[in-house]
């Protein structure tokens, strides 16, 4: 059996729809549930090596002021992956328009460029996620 690895920082994301945050994530994006529990509604879920927790937002919740649509503005979310193809093509059939298409761009990093595939998505509040995969 396969040891659970838990990140040192995982972003933990106050949605509106818990059921439709998480079925976004899941059966849209592919990723898995590590932990479910009901009251409040929360899951904790990972993708490869990238996880996330989902929680609906609930008078108790860590909430500093008013969620205002889009959710997490100054922020995204970058999200490495083996297979981008794989994840846009199931972003695309499940007809979610993309923030950004998918693009080859390439960063200067020490002494050389990096090129770096990746395309930018809203989950269902807003939160911007960018996947990316590295080309060598």
């Amino acid at each position: 059996m396969k040891e659970v690895y838990w990140n040192k920082m995982v972003p933990e994301l106050t949605v509106t729809d818990f059921m439709a945050s998480l079925n976004f994530y899941t059966s849209v994006l592919g990723f898995s549930v590590m932990i479910r529990r009901a009251e409040p509604h929360f899951a904790y879920i990972c993708l490869g090596e990238a996880q996330l927790m989902l929680e609906e937002h609930h008078p108790n919740g860590w909430n500093i002021a008013n969620l205002v649509r889009p959710l997490g503005c100054g922020v995204n979310f970058q999200i490495e992956v083996d297979n981008i193809e794989k994840i846009v093509k199931r972003v695309i059939e499940n007809g979610i328009t993309l923030y950004r298409d998918l693009n080859d761009n390439y960063y200067h990093i020490g002494e050389k460029n990096v090129c770096q595939r990746e395309f930018l998505v809203q989950d269902p509040d807003g939160y911007l996620l960018r996947f990316s995969q590295y080309i060598e």
